[in-house]
């Protein structure tokens, strides 16, 4: 990928940082540590409802994070993200509360512009980490707002485990690869799995589709899409289904319903400036978080549509950080230098 960065521009008289982390999910608050530790004395734009999240991201939106190393009886999404916060802030980072609404990433310094501010002089920063997750697709189901995260969750892998879900009968949206790795996982603890697909077919590999049709635990109700999400006012019990083709309508007697339709990425603000994917996930250099332009760095479910976990998120966070402490140190040698001569 080669660096699409040309030309320079003036700092900016207004604020001017080395490092300019936007997203403040584990991705973002990791880089941000490591970054303060560095003493660069990086600025966080944590957004405010930024892709409709509170600061902190998706976990601010999930209850028992039991799959966290350092927390083995658990804990809650908000709590560790506020824990995150802390930490970053501990040792030096300039957490701002606003939202950057847009970036200007053809030349050095970058200049970006806090919602509401876009008319006024931008701030600049020398190199920006892009930590700005990724949100799971709903389907707005009549009753989901009520039942999300007490029944209704976007994954598996992160809720499968908890108590609610263990041997009771669950649900899967979804016919694809990720719909079929969801209900397999689950089947390790629900006592029955049901897939429900909108088609008469599915789309996920021959292989996860095999593997699906075969598990004696899971049942593939086909041409059927949820209508409703239905319960005590608590948790979830019963989710109320429809045949596409015959328009019968029933009750599936349910205490979990994972959806596996997808996910959003945040690059809105970034997504014409930047090499992404087809469903616009950023790109980056394989084993790098570096993006397609010198000094821009990509982090956590922002670049990543396979894993999409917190520890991952934090892992590439902390990658970032690295990388842009390197690439900083490095051009304020070859300025060194060049001084020096």
């Amino acid at each position: 990928m080669a660096p699409l960065t040309n030309g320079t521009v003036p700092r900016s008289t207004k604020m001017h940082s080395k490092v300019v982390i936007i997203g403040s999910g584990p991705a973002g608050h990791t880089a941000a540590v490591y970054l303060a530790r560095a003493n660069l004395n990086p600025v966080l734009f944590e957004g405010f409802m930024a892709n409709g999240f509170a600061p902190g991201g998706q976990l601010t939106t999930t209850t028992d994070v039991e799959n966290y190393p350092g927390f083995p009886t658990g804990i809650m999404g908000p709590e560790l993200m506020e824990k995150f916060r802390e930490q970053s802030i501990r040792f030096g980072t300039q957490v701002i509360t606003e939202t950057v609404s847009k970036i200007d990433l053809s030349a050095r310094p970058f200049r970006y512009w806090r919602e509401g501010q876009e008319g006024e002089e931008p701030e600049t920063a020398d190199s920006v980490i892009i930590a700005t997750g990724a949100s799971a697709k709903r389907l707005g189901l009549k009753g989901e707002d009520m039942y999300w995260q007490s029944g209704i969750s976007a994954c598996a892998v992160c809720d499968g485990a908890v108590p609610i879900f263990r041997k009771k009968p669950l649900a899967v949206i979804g016919g694809g690869d990720s719909a079929a790795e969801e209900a397999t996982y689950l089947t390790k603890y629900g006592s029955h799995v049901y897939v429900l697909v909108r088609r008469s077919e599915l789309r996920a590999s021959k292989i996860m589709a095999k593997r699906l049709m075969n598990n004696p635990k899971i049942t593939i109700l086909w041409n059927t899409v949820a209508t409703e999400c239905q319960g005590d006012g608590d948790l979830l019990t019963n989710l109320r289904i429809k045949n596409v083709l015959t328009q019968e309508e029933k009750d599936l007697p349910v205490n979990g319903l994972f959806y596996a339709i997808g996910h959003e990425p945040a690059t809105a603000i970034v997504r014409s400036q930047l090499q992404t994917d087809e469903d616009g996930y950023i790109v980056t250099v394989p084993g790098t978080t570096q993006t397609s332009v010198k000094a821009v760095f990509a982090a956590g479910d922002v670049q990543d549509k396979r894993y999409r976990q917190a520890i991952t998120s934090a892992g590439s966070g902390c990658m970032a950080a690295l990388e842009a402490e390197r690439l900083l140190a490095e051009e304020e040698e070859g300025i060194d230098s060049e001084l020096a001569n």
